[in-house]
């Protein structure tokens, strides 16, 4: 990839097709995540984020949630504030209880209110793809923005994120915008970019903690563009402002209370901890994630479970879930870039992340590693100035089987795999949870019991958040009784199939092979008596 490329100026009429294009491109997203919006149910994790936002609004308190700092769910608040959503004062349980309370029991519509938690979310997804179009311009021209572009709009975990009231996808987003800051740093005057950039990182710090190994990347990248030393201090100034606002914005007060049986962590990580420069409520919420990563969790790989991490975990779930046109257009990208000066700032910041990523204590999703997709569709850009005329063809060629392969799937994004792995109908037999069952398909279960198996007995396992009752959806739990006694429709989230153990093993070696499949993240058996 070149910034030295001599192209010509556009002529208006080229500047309004590519501006036609890029509308097209997020047009086509924005209707795919607004279906997706509506039609899942909520994810394991966002009652939790919508509970705590409600307590936003109401109590301006930062008491639940530490783990994950406030801005993510100050901006889902943006959009439950429309709602006037209703909570009791007196509530006193835990944030698991708080997401359900808010959803199901203190008399507020829970459809209206993931769409209202989502919609700020999918409008910050658009935002961002347009960040990923003008970072591919700047670093080519108006093609290779379009062809980033496209890779973005039609990826599945994009959408799949998008299109959700989690904390992800946002902060990714952010990262690659204080990048292409940094960038744009270079070649014009430099401190509003670099103050900009220290804003946008901020951004992402205050959305999740798990930004913060960027930190150093993004202050390095900042005096490598300017050759200033005072320019990673103005980033880091400014980032570290953004994180005490965003606590602030929730609590002016900052009445911050650390809880009782906060983990004990030591070495590292309790130094690091003890030196941010970050309020008392940031450094909890980083001792409790250290608390996580010393649990062990079980994993599902490939048709196997396990105890604790893999570490190659992530790399493959990449493998599984990204299209296949995409998975070679980043191949081809990483060959295209790696000895140019945008090396370091498309490939240095997603590496440095992801290999954190992989020494994580929990296998349970590419959404620890959604920073790929979003810097790989910049870098593919520089495949359309390669000097080989056949390398732009066979780039767009790719680029089209990658939209006919996400076009497929709709609406079903989240249990997204290619067609390697056997497309989306088999991607629970290879990984689980957020890869393919997050709890987002009792809304579906219902309907599909309602059509299909009007009045047959029902009996649930069901891993998610969301309550079955508030749907219609009345099962028993089979778990409770003998087996024997299991008679009828038998349904079962897949990510319990995949680490089925214990009377739920039996249960399902007794039940045969599925008759249905609901959203492919559910499995109905039948029980004959």
């Amino acid at each position: 990839m070149t910034v030295a490329l001599t192209r010509a100026e556009p002529t208006p009429r080229l500047v309004t097709i590519v501006r036609w294009l890029v509308v097209i491109l997020l047009g086509q997203m924005a209707t795919v995540m607004i279906v997706t919006a509506v039609q899942q149910t909520p994810t394991i994790d966002e009652p939790v984020y919508v509970g705590t936002a409600v307590t936003y609004l109401d109590q301006h308190s930062l008491r639940y949630n530490p783990e994950h700092p406030p801005l993510g769910k100050l901006i889902i608040a943006a959009g439950l504030a429309l709602a006037d959503p209703r909570m009791d004062p007196g509530f006193d349980g835990n944030q698991s209880e708080l997401g359900r309370h808010v959803l199901y029991e203190a008399g507020n519509e829970p459809g209206l209110l993931m769409l209202l938690a989502r919609a700020p979310m999918i409008v910050l997804t658009l935002l961002f793809g347009l960040v990923v179009f003008a970072f591919a311009r700047d670093l080519t021209n108006p093609a290779g923005g379009l062809l980033a572009l496209s890779l973005y709009a039609f990826s599945p975990d994009v959408i799949t994120h998008g299109s959700l009231a989690t904390l992800d996808l946002p902060a990714a987003g952010f990262l690659l915008t204080a990048v292409w800051l940094t960038w744009r740093a270079r070649n014009a005057g430099p401190w509003p970019y670099l103050i900009m950039a220290g804003v946008v990182l901020g951004f992402a710090l205050a959305t999740r903690a798990s930004a913060l190994p960027a930190v150093p990347a993004i202050m390095g990248l900042a005096f490598w563009g300017v050759r200033r030393w005072l320019a990673p201090l103005v980033v880091a100034v400014a980032a570290t402002a953004v994180v005490w606002l965003s606590h602030l914005a929730v609590d002016p007060g900052l009445h911050w209370v650390t809880p009782d049986g906060l983990p004990d962590i030591h070495g590292w990580r309790s130094v690091l901890t003890d030196l941010l420069p970050f309020p008392q409520a940031y450094r909890d919420g980083m001792r409790l994630q250290f608390g996580m990563e010393d649990t062990t969790f079980r994993g599902f790989l490939f048709g196997q479970r396990y105890e604790g991490a893999r570490w190659y975990y992530l790399p493959a779930a990449l493998l599984v879930k990204t299209p296949l046109g995409m998975l070679a257009l980043w191949a081809a990208a990483v060959v295209a870039v790696i000895r140019r000066p945008a090396a370091v700032y498309l490939l240095a910041p997603p590496v440095l992340l992801l290999a954190v990523a992989m020494t994580g204590a929990r296998n349970y999703g590419t959404r620890y590693a959604i920073v790929v997709p979003l810097f790989l569709a910049v870098a593919a850009a520089g495949l359309v100035v390669v000097r080989h005329r056949w390398v732009s063809a066979v780039a767009v060629v790719l680029a089209v089987s990658v939209a006919v392969s996400s076009i497929s799937t709709f609406p079903y994004y989240l249990p997204y795999s290619n067609e390697a792995f056997g497309g989306t109908a088999h991607t629970h037999r290879n990984l689980h949870d957020a890869n393919v069952d997050w709890g987002q398909d009792l809304g579906r279960l219902a309907r599909r019991l309602r059509t299909e198996y009007p009045g047959e007995p029902v009996w649930l396992v069901y891993k998610g958040a969301g309550v079955p009752q508030a749907y219609g959806i009345t099962a028993r739990d089979p778990l409770q009784v003998p087996s024997t006694e299991v008679r009828g429709l038998l349904v079962v989230s897949n990510s319990a199939v995949a680490l089925a153990r214990g009377p739920l093993a039996g249960l399902l070696a007794s039940s045969g092979a599925p008759i249905d499949q609901v959203g492919h993240s559910m499995s109905i058996y039948r029980r004959e008596p």
